[in-house]
């Protein structure tokens, strides 16, 4: 969230309420003393949320703010000092899940107890909503055991119940171990209140990119009334030897490591049948900053057969001119579809999982789409390859 969203938008609000007493039980603190606050990202995206959030409430509290919680390089510039690596939290689906129950389940005691001892004012947990609402419960729970009062727990990046049958009954469950939902589109906010739940729309984390790139650097050129962000893609070709001719593509493969496991084959495969029809293709990966996923991506691309720019810890900057410098690009569903949009860069979806994740998302989905750009469209404006159709010739096709 950018600074002067937390301003103007309700979220500022919410802390507002809190500090004046209205949320937490009287005499649970003074408007003097330090505010603690534990925050919880479990992937990369939740880190550049949370690392945003905890600047503007840096703006808010400079002098009095105390982090604690779990995260990436975002957040610990902010301050927090992860209690463990953010990877370990890093898994989506349910046979995916099973070879990591004893290390969530560990994660999940240890995350409790830094929490319990770090006596929090405010919990902020963003998205991953498996480990986040079971540590919230297991906080609630041992508030309610103790019987002291409880922190505020705030939840950012509203569960997705809109795509998923029976979501809303769900919905109503949260509200025993949710204080507030920070939603992150607009139509979440009225059917969360509806469900007996307090919310705030706080607007989608991919427009922050654009107030954080405005006026940042010459290379960038952003129109904020159109939403468009247009990077230097002459001089990134240029640092990376890339000529003004070359057919380039932008590979981006996911945040985690089944992911990439799962995708980098067949994206590697779907290039080979491209570069075909397009002679000097070459692709870039701008990568997150984590050594262990960037070495699965060097590994992988290997075996490519085209000039392949890995850029390792892409910032924002670099992300963006990577795009501009870009003819298409191959993207795992996820935000940087959104990312993508507003570079105007057009692209394919992608999206293969575990044959038995995959039938019990055609099973529970109410969805016909997977990317949010589809979704709030109702209509097949990004062209998407899912899960048997995720093949190298059919990307290849949908590319060229």
């Amino acid at each position: 969230m950018a600074p002067w969203l937390l301003r103007s938008c309700p979220a500022r609000r919410v802390w507002r309420r809190w500090l004046s007493g209205d949320a937490v039980s009287p005499g649970r603190r003074t408007i003097d003393d330090p505010v603690r606050v534990f925050v919880v990202a479990g992937e990369p995206s939740g880190d550049v949320i949370g690392g945003r959030l905890l600047a503007a409430m840096r703006e808010l509290w400079p002098a009095s703010l105390r982090l604690s919680g779990i995260g990436g390089s975002c957040m610990e510039r902010e301050g927090v000092k992860s209690i463990f690596e953010m990877d370990d939290l890093a898994v989506m689906g349910v046979p995916e899940l099973l070879p990591h129950l004893i290390t969530l389940s560990r994660r999940l005691h240890q995350a409790v107890d830094a929490a319990v001892r770090f006596d929090p004012h405010i919990i902020v947990t963003i998205d991953s909503k498996g480990f986040s609402f079971r540590f919230l419960r297991k906080i609630k729970d041992f508030c309610a055991k103790s019987k002291v009062p409880g922190p505020f727990c705030v939840h950012y990046v509203c569960p997705s119940f809109w795509a998923w049958k029976g979501g809303e009954e769900k919905l109503r469950n949260l509200s025993e171990v949710v204080d507030h939902l920070l939603c992150i589109l607009p139509f979440e906010e009225g059917i969360c209140k509806s469900s007996g739940l307090n919310a705030s729309f706080v607007g989608h984390p991919v427009l922050d990119d654009a107030f954080d790139l405005a006026g940042k650097s010459a290379d960038f050129n952003v129109i904020q009334s159109k939403w468009m962000i247009h990077g230097n893609g002459q001089k990134f070709r240029q640092d990376h030897n890339l000529t003004s001719e070359s057919p380039v593509i932008t590979v981006l493969p996911g945040s985690r490591a089944q992911e990439l496991h799962k995708m980098l084959p067949i994206y590697g495969s779907a290039l080979k049948h491209l570069s075909r029809s397009f002679p000097g293709l070459a692709a870039i990966i701008p990568t997150v900053p984590n050594r262990t996923l960037t070495g699965i991506i060097d590994m992988a691309v290997r075996d490519w057969g085209l000039p392949v720019v890995v850029v390792p810890g892409a910032s924002l900057e670099d992300k963006y001119n990577s795009f501009a410098a870009s003819d298409a690009a191959l993207v795992t569903s996820g935000t940087a579809v959104m990312q993508l949009q507003m570079c105007r860069v057009p692209c394919v979806v992608a999206y293969r999982a575990n044959i038995l994740t995959e039938w019990i998302i055609k099973q529970r989905t109410v969805l016909k789409y997977v990317s949010l750009p589809n979704i709030l469209l109702d209509s097949p404006a990004v062209p998407e390859a899912l899960f048997s159709s995720c093949k190298p010739d059919r990307l290849a096709c949908l590319l060229g």
